[in-house]
């Protein structure tokens, strides 16, 4: 069973180039998976039957996983016999029959477009952090950035004459992603007044820089994040994720393509990027239930 796992851990990293987390992720299942199995005495992959699998789910289940954890357990050893099949290891998938275990996806909770902008307000840009600051949420905000493709945003990801970031995110694959005018501008304006009280020298490669002039952590983004969150006035939890997440609903709202959206996003499969369809409807039928009066007794029926 450890070479089959060996060898799918390869043929991920390698092969499908997949991020060093994720490989990572897969390996701590599936060596969960293997010495479950070598208890029952099943040490190949050829030996491992579908009542293995579902009794594993139904072991998991009994150790106090959630519902999260066991589905992304199933889909590891299904991608790993899915991987067996191909390189005919096995003969027959054991996996293709188990359930995977339902649950209800919470919706991702999305700022107004008032709330970015009492947001965008809240820096101090007289000061050189808060108007590195602004630049940042304005451009996490009409970019959709993950924050780790933000803090580690290089220089030479940014071409102010076609307003396009070169964006590497999850797999070290490299999107193109448009940048508004307003972005655009704040960049430059902090690239032209700010960044050089951090970074006398210029050589840090990034874009934005600490007040050290070294790279910028995600933790040290999101803390201030939550701050200027606070100034504003904004209740509930704001990430750089709640950004993204406004980015893309408030893109769906205004007419945009799915497609599109996707593209922008950088999700490798389209049935990621549909939850952002769900929240608009989800808003659409809250603004109508507030505002039209014929609206309310509608959504408050059980």
């Amino acid at each position: 069973m450890q070479d089959a796992i060996e060898g799918f851990m390869y043929h991920l990293k390698v092969e499908r180039n997949r991020s060093e987390h994720t490989v990572e992720s897969y390996g701590r299942d599936l060596r969960r998976f293997a010495d479950w199995l070598a208890e029952r005495e099943v040490v190949t992959p050829e030996g491992v039957r579908r009542e293995d699998v579902a009794d594993f789910m139904l072991h998991l289940k009994g150790e106090g996983l959630g519902l999260r954890s066991i589905a992304r357990a199933r889909t590891s050893i299904r991608q790993l016999f899915k991987y067996c099949m191909k390189e005919r290891i096995v003969d027959a998938d054991p996996t293709a029959l188990v359930d995977a275990p339902r649950f209800v996806s919470p919706l991702p909770v999305v700022l107004s477009s008032a709330q970015v902008e009492a947001l965008l307000r809240a820096p101090d840009m007289s000061r050189p952090l808060g108007l590195r600051d602004t630049a940042m949420i304005e451009l996490l905000y009409s970019s959709g950035l993950r924050v780790s493709e933000l803090v580690g945003l290089p220089l030479r990801a940014v071409d102010p004459d076609t307003h396009i970031l070169r964006v590497r995110g999850k797999g070290d694959k490299e999107r193109l992603v448009p940048m508004a005018a307003r972005a655009l501008d704040l960049m430059v304006r902090y690239l032209q007044e700010a960044r050089p009280h951090h970074d006398p020298s210029g050589l840090a490669p990034e874009v934005f820089v600490s007040r050290r002039g070294t790279a910028m952590t995600r933790q040290n983004f999101w803390q201030r994040l939550r701050a200027h969150a606070q100034r504003a006035g904004i209740e509930g939890k704001v990430s750089p994720h709640v950004l993204r997440h406004s980015f893309a609903t408030h893109l769906l709202e205004n007419g945009a393509d799915l497609r599109a959206l996707q593209a922008m996003l950088g999700h490798a499969d389209i049935s990621t990027t549909q939850i952002y369809t769900h929240v608009s409807r989800t808003r659409l039928k809250a603004l109508h239930a507030r505002f039209h009066p014929r609206g309310q007794w509608r959504y408050d029926e059980p």
